[in-house]
């Protein structure tokens, strides 16, 4: 029986199924309501002392009593409602029923509907007020009815996915869109959002590339530049599309901030570049000037002779197989702190003569925060001329500072670093388009490379074995997938006798087939690394790991034989601690190494009895060094309710 019943005659119903709300939406709710009214009636049951509990419309309730309280409705408000009797349970039944069957709008319909509402008359602002949401949230819907016809349709019946549409908006142009998406109907790779992202931006750039860094937004704009900015993003992803007059700009900029270096440094010139790093063929031609770093003071060389001692007595702690681990534990903080107080005492810049400096120059680069900086190194084109023996020394810009110590065996750290490649490797072998771009890029940049960085893979097509000979993680998911993936491979094109038959047999292959040996030959080259400073950091994986979104806890899980046992008892009480807190700690902290060993293995695979918090957090866990963190943010804030096909598939076969 439908009967109108004062507010505040309306209580909760105990009985109500839905028992966590969203407060944003619940502020939109509140919005709506003021704007239009209540549009759905609350389901209501008698109750004591002339009181209805709401059975169904808990939400709807809580909008209509706050805006009672915000005196913007009378508390005496009539709102309509549905009365039932019945049993508990069959008032439970229409409680779920009423939240049960309800179905969230398509992003497609909510655009069409802000655009016919907006073609009515009416403004962003206004829509977005009226119904509880951002200016934004309102003007990215409005920004999706207006993509091409082919992908705005593919969006409504479910063919591509609100990122993907999100990627194809990222330029305005529909005829750019539409050629992309029937570019992309028949790839033979997988489709990701940054996939099409990468395509239809083809020809322009980030606003968080340094050379817009530097430039700036109003300085681009004035200057009659053009930005194109994705659904949904900051002004870092923005795209700004003519990159001839932004590059102009940057080189102004570089050549205004060379002037001004030089003239504070009192050097004879300083040459800009908007690279990163000073070429070979920059410094083509000239000679390096010999420079010295800073002297020390003598109270910094008596500093670096303690340290020096105290490392040697803490290195004598840690070689003595009769230390206990207390003391092993100790000497390792104690070791990575001299470490540190060392390495700040002999990174020292260099220092140029000033009887040089009327020759001298130097070149200033355009750092990746988007800010000049000068490089401390100084040329001149004038012959140098050795004082020793009249041999010109060679150019080469900085050097790498190497660490004496570290707080983990040398042994773990290389088996570490080649189960991380590892993990990566099966993701790239997974991702056929990024292997691709991964392949091209490094031989396109083979010879610009400065010569001192870290090569991130082979690329010869060769495995690479890594830094310990026969070691092999047969137990670790990502190792079991790499096999089970070159297991898969179609060979056949190998029967033929000579390399032109196997050439001809393999181009004859699939499209699957062939991408599938492109994942495969690429990922084999991903070199040992792991995420720290030294030799073993590969900052370009690093890069594509944080593109590929990898949790490396879902490939990897410490044990007793692969970490616990390794390391200091006092990490792996950090661990416990990191997963459940001083209680846990307390909990094993009495225990010898072995056992605790044991009991870790145990409680970061989940096979324990406690609180499903400390189950999630034990097996998220992995050392740091283990995760693979990318240069760049996400382009922008992921559904939590919409996962990645890509990633989804990997997963499962790391299960």
């Amino acid at each position: 029986m439908i009967q109108s019943i004062s507010l505040k005659k309306l209580v909760p119903s105990p009985r109500n199924v839905r028992k966590i709300s969203d407060p944003a939406a619940d502020e939109q709710l509140k919005t709506d309501i003021a704007a239009r009214g209540l549009l759905q009636n609350l389901v209501v049951r008698k109750a004591k002392r002339g009181k209805f509990e709401v059975e169904a419309g808990g939400r709807r309730l809580a909008a209509l009593q706050a805006l009672a309280e915000d005196g913007t409705l009378a508390k005496t408000h009539e709102v309509t409602c549905l009365v039932i009797e019945g049993e508990e349970s069959e008032v439970r039944e229409a409680s779920l029923a009423e939240n049960f069957q309800r179905l969230a709008m398509n992003p497609a319909d909510e655009a069409q509907a802000f655009s016919a509402i907006i073609e009515a008359g009416g403004c962003v602002e206004d829509v977005a007020r009226r119904f509880g949401l951002t200016v934004r949230f309102v003007e990215g819907r409005l920004r999706l009815a207006t993509l091409a016809p082919c992908v705005f349709e593919a969006l409504a019946d479910g063919t591509i996915t609100l990122d993907m549409a999100k990627a194809y908006g990222a330029i305005s142009d529909a005829d750019r869109q539409a050629h992309v998406y029937a570019e992309l109907q028949d790839a033979w790779y997988q489709i990701t959002p940054e996939t099409i992202r990468r395509m239809v931006l083809d020809a322009s750039v980030r606003g968080s590339d340094p050379r817009a860094v530097l430039v700036g937004r109003d300085a681009y704009l004035a200057a009659g530049g053009r930005i194109e900015r994705e659904l949904f993003d900051d002004d870092a992803s923005e795209s700004w599309i003519d990159i001839a007059l932004l590059e102009d700009l940057a080189h102004k900029a570089m050549d205004e901030a060379a002037t001004k270096s030089a003239q504070e440094h009192g050097l004879a010139w300083v040459r800009p570049t908007l690279g990163n790093y000073v070429s070979h063929d920059l410094v083509e031609g000239l000679n390096r000037l010999p420079c010295e770093p800073v002297p020390m003071t003598e109270q910094q060389a008596q500093e670096l002779g303690e340290l020096e001692a105290d490392y040697d007595r803490v290195a004598a702690i840690l070689e003595d197989e009769d230390s206990d681990e207390d003391e092993v534990a100790k000497a390792e903080e104690e070791l990575v702190a001299i470490d540190r107080a060392m390495r700040a005492l002999n990174d020292r810049p260099p220092v140029l003569a000033d009887d040089l400096k009327a020759d001298a120059g130097a070149f200033l680069v355009l750092s990746r925060n988007g800010e000049p900086a000068l490089v401390p190194q100084f040329y001149t084109e004038s012959e140098v001329i050795s004082e020793d023996d009249g041999v010109v020394e060679p150019v080469a810009v900085g050097t790498e500072t190497k660490g004496r110590g570290n707080s983990l065996s040398q042994r773990l750290l290389d088996e570490l670093a080649m189960q991380r490649r590892d993990i990566l490797a099966i993701h790239v072998a997974n991702d056929p388009a990024l292997a691709l771009d991964f392949m091209v890029f490094t031989l396109a940049d083979a010879d610009g490379q400065d010569w001192r960085a870290k090569k991130a893979s082979t690329i010869s097509g060769s495995a690479e074995t890594g830094p310990v000979t026969g070691f092999e993680a047969k137990d670790a998911p990502a190792s079991a997938a790499l096999a089970e993936f070159a297991g898969s491979l179609d060979e056949s094109w190998r029967s033929g006798e000579s390399d032109v038959e196997r050439f001809e047999a393999f181009r004859a292959l699939s499209h699957e087939a062939r991408s599938a040996w492109l994942g495969h030959v690429v990922s084999r080259t991903l070199v040992a690394s792991l995420a720290c400073e030294g030799e073993r950091s590969a900052p370009l994986h690093e890069a594509i790991g944080g593109l590929l979104e990898i949790e490396t806890a879902h490939w990897w899980r410490p044990t007793a034989a692969n970490y616990f046992d390794r390391v200091a008892k006092a990490k792996t009480l950090e661990a416990l601690d990191a997963a459940g807190g001083p209680e846990l700690v307390s909990r094993y902290s009495a225990s010898k190494k072995a056992e605790l060993a044991s009991a870790a293995e145990r409680i970061f695979s989940g096979n324990f009895i406690g609180e499903a918090g400390t189950k999630e957090r034990a097996l998220a866990w992995v050392p740091d060094i283990m995760y693979f963190r990318g240069t760049a943010e996400p382009d922008e804030t992921v559904d939590p309710d919409e996962n990645d096909e890509s990633d989804v598939e990997i997963t499962e076969q790391a299960a």
